[in-house]
């Protein structure tokens, strides 16, 4: 007996280990050498408070980093989803998808355009959303992205009859 609870997972999209790798290391050097700069040769207290709310920025936002692209993306018939459990957008509230060179994209990604509206999330170097846009790419390579960006374009063919 074939068990059928777990949808069939059409592709899947991950972090590369080269780009994470130097994506939060940048980030977390950036936040140590300006904490390092804040206390060495500050030139007022003001400035101080700023350097260093800009390195614990920085250093937190590499770990949010790390967090995130330690996730990979799953396609199914249904959906696209994180690994984590997140829903990032349904087949069906997808209307198109945009790769071209000029589109506001992620790097080595492309664009979901959704019917309806969701709720704002971002996982740096991963994927966004913010309002009817969904942003995949970032850290991914693009033969990953492109290869689902095909299947999703393949997909909404079939449903709109195309």
């Amino acid at each position: 007996m074939q068990d059928t609870t777990e949808p069939e997972i059409l592709a899947t999209v991950a972090a590369s280990a080269g780009r994470r790798f130097l994506g939060i290391g940048m980030l977390g050097f950036l936040g140590v050498l300006v904490i390092y700069v804040a206390f060495m040769s500050p030139p007022s207290i003001g400035w101080r408070v700023f350097l260093i709310a800009l390195g614990v920025i920085s250093l937190m936002m590499a770990d949010a980093m790390r967090r995130s692209t330690g996730h990979r993306l799953e396609l199914t018939r249904d959906e696209l989803r994180d690994s984590g459990g997140i829903v990032i957008a349904r087949m069906d509230n997808i209307i198109s998808i945009d790769r071209g060179t000029f589109a506001f994209k992620p790097s080595n990604g492309f664009l979901l355009r959704l019917d309806q509206p969701d709720a704002r999330k971002w996982r740096p170097g991963l994927w966004w959303r913010v309002g009817r846009r969904v942003g995949i790419g970032g850290m991914t390579p693009g033969r990953q992205t492109k290869y689902m960006s095909e299947i999703i374009a393949v997909m909404l063919a079939e449903r709109d009859g195309i």
